[in-house]
C-alpha cells in the first residue's frame, strides 16, 4: 500500500498533452513580454517580470493540469523560445530557466493526482524547482567556473520573486479549482 494517496484523474491523450505544452509555451513567453511592457511604461524595466514571475505560473498551470511530460517539456521549451524570439531571459540566466522551469513542470506534473491540497502542491514544486536551479548554479559556478553569474543571484532571485512566489501559492490553486469545477459541470 503507498504512503501517499492520489486521486484518479483522467489520462489525457497524447494530443491534449501536446495542446496543454503549447498553449503553457505560448503563455509563458507572451505574459512576460506584458510584465516588461507595463515595466517599461512604469520605469521599472524587467522588475515586474522579475517580482510576479509570469512564466513560471503557466508552466505550474501545464504540469498540474496535464502531467508531467506536458510541464516538463513546456519548461523546457518556453525559456528557449522566449529568448530566440524576445532575447530574455539573459543567455547567461538561460540555461538556468531552462533546468528550473522544467524541474516545475515535471514535479507539478508528478504531484497532478496526489491527493493534498493545490497550495502544497505548489509550495513543494516551488522548493523543489528551485533547489534544482540551485544546484546547477553551485555546479555551474564550482565545478565548471561559470563566471558569469553570482552564486548569490540564488537568494537575489528567491528575494526578488517573493511576491510572485505568493501570489503562486494562491493564485494557482483558484485557477486549478476554478478548471476542475468546469469540466465538472460539463459532465
Amino acid at each position: 500500500m503507498s504512503a501517499v494517496k492520489t486521486t484518479e484523474k483522467p489520462r489525457l491523450s497524447v494530443k491534449v498533452q501536446t495542446l496543454a505544452a503549447v498553449f503553457a509555451i505560448i503563455g509563458a513567453v507572451a505574459l512576460p513580454q506584458l510584465f516588461h511592457v507595463m515595466g517599461a511604461v512604469s520605469g521599472l524595466g524587467t522588475k515586474l517580470g522579475e517580482t510576479f514571475l509570469p512564466m513560471h505560473l503557466t508552466i505550474f498551470l501545464a504540469g498540474l493540469l496535464a502531467g508531467p511530460y506536458a510541464g516538463a517539456i513546456a519548461g523546457l521549451l518556453a525559456p528557449f523560445i522566449s529568448f530566440a524570439l524576445t532575447g530574455m531571459p539573459t543567455a547567461a540566466m538561460l540555461p538556468f530557466m531552462m533546468i528550473e522551469l522544467c524541474a516545475y513542470g515535471l514535479f507539478s506534473g508528478l504531484l497532478r493526482n496526489v491527493n493534498i491540497p493545490v497550495a502544497a502542491k505548489v509550495l513543494a514544486v516551488q522548493i523543489g524547482g528551485r533547489a534544482v536551479r540551485a544546484g546547477a548554479i553551485l555546479l555551474s559556478v564550482y565545478a565548471f567556473g561559470n563566471t558569469a553569474i553570482p552564486v548569490s543571484i540564488i537568494w537575489t532571485s528567491i528575494a526578488a520573486g517573493i511576491f510572485g512566489i505568493a501570489l503562486q501559492l494562491v493564485l494557482i490553486p483558484l485557477i486549478i479549482y476554478r478548471v476542475e469545477n468546469m469540466s465538472k459541470n460539463e459532465k
